[in-house]
């Protein structure tokens, strides 16, 4: 059995080798300040701590890992102010305010490859085993993988990559440099630039709408659309709905993880982060720069405030102040739920010291 290859080899085949650049570049790239060594020695690569080798890039900004200082062979290293005593002399010290932003900054330049999804097959153009309507209208450098459908009047910008098997059905619109990945559905929905969908995501099928009743549950038609801003990445298995009455809308630089579920109506803010399986319903409204953690939830014509931060696996029954942080089920403040949490941690025990007594 062929052992897998790790990060630190050179030969890791799905993205080609990292220009070799001097740390002076790295430091440009990063925002940092090189505290002291050469700055003329080259890097070839990144890495975590505990893999570092000769011309490796790592960053430490968890205390729990500054252990792995010692023993890396990296050559140079991102880090805050307050580590910066723990660099051992070998390793060129690269001060950054914070080291893992300024690492992903250095990765954009030495992997721009990484930064989206490309064509499966190395499309450089639209491949003829794509089905694209004539009346469809696609800027320059648009790469079509095969099996992919592009509907009647669909207007798809510049630079934009679109998957195997993926759906742009008729009349959407996309933005320049978006990427569509595979096997994706994209319908009655208007992207932005830069907007990233991953693989077998789904724009702008019905919401969930019924009149229900004793007699049967009537389909309720959504005539609403998803409006999805710049720079919003969503991830694989999410699923947006079109609106019902009125548009399903997703803000600038929002960013949505895998399995997330967003209901009609939904008004999602700029810059929000939905953490795996979120569940957002219908009508619900999150101001911008809102968090929200893993399998948590929000009801239907609830509004969350601007920054409030939401644990994960809470469920939020209604609104929520600006810039709180809120836990529990239902969410409440995250203090008041930590010491209910506390005390019947604590009942519980002396319950169970009187039942053994």
């Amino acid at each position: 059995m062929t052992k897998p290859t790790s990060l630190s080899d050179s030969n890791l085949p799905f993205f080609p080798d990292a220009q070799k650049v001097t740390i002076k570049q790295i430091a440009e790239w990063a925002g940092a300040e090189i505290v002291r060594g050469d700055s003329s020695l080259l890097i070839s690569g990144v890495a975590p701590l505990d893999d570092g080798f000769e011309g490796a890039l790592v960053f430490i900004d968890n205390p729990k890992y500054l252990d792995q200082l010692d023993g890396t062979k990296a050559t140079a290293c991102l880090v805050s102010k307050k580590h910066l005593d723990k660099i051992p002399a070998g390793i060129v010290p690269l001060l950054a305010k914070e080291p893992y932003r300024s690492l992903a900054q250095v990765l954009a330049q030495l992997y721009p490859f990484a930064m989206r999804p490309l064509s499966a097959t190395g499309e450089s153009g639209i491949s003829a085993q794509a089905h694209v309507d004539a009346s469809a209208r696609l800027g320059a450098g648009v790469v079509v993988d095969a099996g992919a459908v592009i509907g009647r009047d669909v207007v798809i910008g510049a630079g934009s990559v679109i998957g195997a098997n993926a759906v742009i059905a008729s009349k959407c619109q996309l933005g320049e440099n978006c990427s569509i990945g595979a096997g994706s559905s994209v319908q009655h929905s208007i992207l932005g630039e830069r907007v990233i969908i991953h693989p077998n995501v789904s724009l702008g099928q019905d919401g969930f709408g019924f009149a229900m009743g004793a007699g049967g549950h009537i389909k309720v038609p959504q005539l609403g659309r998803v409006v999805i801003g710049n720079d919003v990445e969503i991830g694989s298995g999410s699923c947006v709905d079109r609106g019902a009455n009125r548009d399903t809308i997703v803000g600038d630089g929002t960013k949505i993880d895998n399995q997330v579920q967003i209901g009609h109506n939904v008004n999602i803010g700029k810059h929000c982060v939905l953490v795996s399986q979120v569940g957002i319903a219908g009508s619900a409204v999150l101001e911008d720069y809102v968090a929200m953690g893993g399998k948590s939830g929000v009801s239907g014509h609830v509004r969350v405030g601007m920054g409030a931060q939401i644990a994960g696996v809470s469920a939020v029954h209604e609104d929520l102040a600006p810039g709180g942080r809120y836990g529990g089920v239902p969410a409440r403040p995250i203090r008041e739920w930590f010491k209910e949490v506390t005390m019947l941690k604590r009942l519980a025990k002396q319950g169970l010291e009187k039942k053994e007594n």
